[in-house]
């Protein structure tokens, strides 16, 4: 039988394409008088008379030259074998219909008497035996094609419309061979589709071991993503490589076939009005100086960048350590600056590094320093405690070092809500840039400085709305730490310009002081209620015990170490109102100098010699411990929400 197939492909191979189309041509005229041959057998041999055979045989060369040239008027040589399958019937049809044409008129020539439901037999066994004959030379130019090719066992993944369409296209491919349909639906299963067996989807993994089955293509374009995922993620632990039929609309373009929660903006998520447009300039401070952000890469930071250029400063100095981030903002703002003849300075380096820091003050002649750069990610501060606590902590010693001894005018450090009585690394790092930041206001004469603090920022690298998307991407579950964790929230937007304004007040009456700023988040947000907003914002439905037949899942996965279940924002007792009603301040005491500096020569020391549990237990030490903060308030006492 292999030999056989061998001859089959080695002489499909020698043939050129016109005389493949010739073999085809001369196949439609030597089946004409075979079929008519056929059709006077079966409906009218009993009562001919043997002369007369004898006079038809005059017909059986009429017959080829009509089945010719018939073949040659409709074009069916040129029509690929492929194509017969699908569309035989509208193009077997005309030449079979205008062979028999032929065959009835010359029925009625004298002594040529042929009845007429023998030409519609003719007719029918024509268009029947031209249909077979090609599709048999197709089978068998796949059967020996497939000898030399390794062949892909494939299931398809749901009998309907597309499943039918797609198993008919496959039937042709010369390296696929569809096995069988797979199919959720009990009415359809057992039956037969295209000539192939629909199974029920439990009898996958018999199906796949006894068919040595490799691929499954999921053919239910209908189906939601989240449901197409979960079903994707079961197949691949089968060990099967799993693909998926795009829907019509994706194909004409008419669906995106991108993530459908990319319309919406984080501030649709907030439950308050956002505060973008209510926002007074307040530029005049920034404008004409000379300003350096802080990782300038960050979330905050590039937005501070941006909202600075508005501003219009003499010069903007972005300082960051990570050069991808740093390339990307001085990429965005650079025409930008251009046009408004901005000076822009891109500094790759760490806030640790004292040289640098000194050089980039100096040599630009800083007047303005918004201070972003830090590691804020929970979980990873936690795991990298010597980084975290390096960076944080002792980086914003360095740099508000440099600023008093380069005579900064005034030193604004971005600071979280985390750093309220922290429980983890990376809440304890951030108290400790505000204690660093307080003790220096005492001690120095002309740099003023001030703390911004805020929450969680919708939108940024690390929080809960891209991570959630991704979930709800990969068909979820979406993980929850806790049923009741509240965040408060702001965008990226109305944060950097609240701590721009913030940054410009200055309270003359505190001048051994830091000012502590504190912006208006709203209520605090319900995180599962978010994660609802979410997933009903792409589409989908929450799948739950109420809900068995949903879309996403969410799954509760516990509080992570030094996780609160609630933030707060407020150290003391109350808050004073400024001159913007989303700012309040308060006036909070720090250690006292001998402390803070004895204690970050002991971080520092702790540092050097890698003692991560050591530098953990003194900065939650110190920033759990540090004495009961004393609030001033200057103005009509705002109550914390």
């Amino acid at each position: 039988m292999n030999r056989v197939r061998e001859a089959l492909f080695r002489f499909s191979q020698l043939l050129s394409r016109r005389h493949k189309q010739l073999v085809i041509w001369m196949i439609d005229v030597a089946v004409a008088p075979a079929a008519f041959l056929l059709a006077c057998m079966f409906t009218y041999a009993e009562i001919w008379p043997k002369t007369q055979l004898v006079r038809l045989a005059v017909m059986f060369p009429t017959l080829a030259l009509a089945g010719g040239f018939a073949s040659l008027a409709f074009g069916l040589p040129w029509i690929k074998l492929k194509t017969y399958e699908s569309f035989g019937f509208g193009a077997i049809a005309p030449y079979a219909v205008t062979v028999g044409a032929v065959a009835l008129f010359m029925s009625m020539a004298p002594g040529l008497y042929f009845p007429v439901v023998g030409t519609l037999a003719f007719t029918l066994v024509l268009f029947l035996a031209s249909m077979a004959l090609r599709l048999g030379t197709l089978k068998l130019y796949f059967w020996s094609l497939r000898l030399r090719k390794p062949q892909i066992r494939v299931l398809v993944y749901g009998a309907g419309t597309t499943g039918l369409q797609l198993a008919s296209a496959l039937k042709s491919h010369d390296t696929i061979q569809v096995v069988a349909f797979i199919d959720d639906d009990p009415g359809l299963q057992r039956e037969r589709l295209a000539g192939l067996r629909i199974h029920p989807s439990h009898q996958i993994d018999e199906i796949v071991r006894n068919h040595d089955i490799s691929r499954v293509i999921v053919a239910m374009p209908s189906l939601p993503a989240p449901q197409l995922a979960r079903l994707g993620r079961q197949l691949q632990a089968l060990g099967l490589e799993v693909q998926t039929v795009p829907s019509f609309g994706q194909l004409l373009g008419t669906e995106e076939l991108v993530d459908r929660l990319t319309p919406l903006s984080p501030g649709y998520f907030l439950g308050r009005d956002r505060l973008d447009n209510a926002l007074p300039n307040g530029g005049e401070f920034y404008s004409g100086r000379v300003v350096m952000v802080s990782g300038a890469g960050g979330s905050i930071g590039s937005e501070l960048c941006r909202q600075i250029l508005q501003l219009r400063p003499r010069r903007l100095v972005m300082f960051e350590v990570s050069e991808p981030t740093l390339y990307a903002i001085d990429h965005e703002l650079r025409e930008l600056c251009e046009q408004e003849l901005i000076d822009l300075v891109p500094v790759l380096g760490s806030v640790t590094d004292a040289r640098q820091v000194r050089m980039a003050l100096e040599d630009n002649g800083v007047e303005i320093v918004l201070h972003a750069a830090a590691y804020k990610h929970v979980p990873l501060v936690e795991s990298n405690p010597l980084a975290g606590l390096t960076n944080n902590a002792l980086g914003t010693r360095t740099l508000a070092d440099a600023c008093v001894r380069a005579g900064v005018e005034r030193f604004i450090l971005v600071s979280t809500d985390k750093a309220v009585r922290p429980t983890n690394v990376m809440g304890a790092s951030k108290r400790l840039a505000e204690l660093v930041v307080q003790d220096l206001a005492r001690r120095s004469g002309d740099t003023h400085f001030a703390i911004v603090r805020f929450g969680n920022v919708l939108g940024s690298s690390g929080s809960v709305i891209p991570l959630f998307k991704e979930q709800i991407a990969r068909g979820g579950p979406i993980t929850l730490t806790h049923d009741d964790v509240t965040r408060f929230f702001m965008t990226i937007n109305e944060a950097a310009r609240l701590v721009l304004l913030a940054g410009s007040y200055h309270d003359d009456t505190a001048r051994s002081r830091a000012d502590v700023y504190v912006l208006d988040m709203g209520k605090p947000v319900r995180i599962r209620n978010l994660a609802e907003q979410l997933i009903h914002a792409a589409g989908y439905t929450v799948r739950d015990s109420q809900n068995p037949d949903g879309d996403i899942e969410i799954k509760v996965v516990g509080l992570r170490p030094g996780e609160k279940l609630h933030e707060e924002l407020l150290i003391g007792a109350g808050m004073a109102r400024t001159p913007h009603p989303k700012i309040m301040r308060a006036t909070e005491d720090a250690t006292g100098e001998v402390s803070i500096s004895a204690a970050l020569q002991d971080l520092a020391r702790l540092a050097a010699l890698g003692d991560s549990q050591g530098a953990r237990d003194l900065a939650l030490g110190l920033a759990q411990g540090a004495p009961s903060q004393t609030v001033v308030l200057t103005g009509t006492a705002a109550a914390v929400s």
